[in-house]
């Protein structure tokens, strides 16, 4: 895969030049795309590398179907303008709208909001294409977008994570933590890893996430198995 450069981010809403790892996580996974092709499994259940590009794309472009990528009652209208996009462009035009970036009047091409919406997004997806080779190796990934992904899940991991059947605390390498959810009857299990692996722990990427849990044998193996996300 074509190495990406980790371009500065520059924006008069910034009170300094941060690096936009958002933007270096979608270019560096429509290089992939353009490796793979259009067929290749993704770890989205029932997704190819198509559809999840087509899923991109959609999120960013049509306000008509991103409500129903949260909201499940309205899952039919966002699968029905994903299949008219499917339908009128080919993957590689549907890859190159990814990798343009949001179109002016959507809420994503905001400066640092739109950066702060796709933190996860791009790196999660680009992940579940990488991890759904045959074989991959775990990312090092500099120390400014861990950080940036610690400060993510810790937002995002009460949500993520409610229908965890145990409590779950996150741990980073340093020893920080932070309580995704309380302890049920269940009690509470314990995942340490690089904030970008608790991510892809969090967002329901269990079996790939390289993180050590610890608990009762029976509670870490229903966690490990349990359904997360939206």
């Amino acid at each position: 895969m074509t190495t990406i450069d980790i371009l500065p981010f520059h924006s008069d809403n910034y009170d300094r030049v941060v690096t936009d790892y958002s933007r270096v996580e979608r270019l560096a996974l429509c290089d992939l795309f353009d490796q793979l092709g259009p067929d290749q499994p993704t770890l989205c259940a029932g997704w190819t590398t198509y559809d999840l590009a087509v899923h991109l794309h959609v999120r960013e472009a049509d306000p008509m179907a991103g409500p129903g990528i949260v909201i499940p009652a309205l899952s039919d209208t966002t699968e029905k303008r994903m299949a008219r996009v499917k339908a009128r462009y080919s993957f590689t035009e549907v890859v190159d709208k990814v990798r343009n970036g949001p179109p002016t009047f959507s809420i994503y091409s905001v400066p640092k909001f739109g950066h702060q919406l796709n933190t996860t997004e791009y790196f999660v997806h680009h992940e579940d294409v990488r991890r759904a080779q045959p074989s991959y190796d775990v990312r090092t990934l500099p120390a400014g977008q861990q950080a940036g992904l610690w400060k993510a899940v810790r937002l995002a991991a009460k949500s993520m994570t409610r229908k965890a059947p145990s409590g779950l605390v996150l741990r980073s390498p340093d020893g920080t933590t932070s309580i995704a959810k309380k302890p049920t009857e269940l009690g509470s299990v314990t995942v340490t890893g690089e904030p970008a692996e608790l991510v892809l722990f969090c967002f329901g990427r269990q079996q790939v996430a390289d993180v050590q849990l610890d608990g009762e044998a029976e509670t870490v193996e229903r966690l490990r198995s349990a359904s997360f996300g939206v």
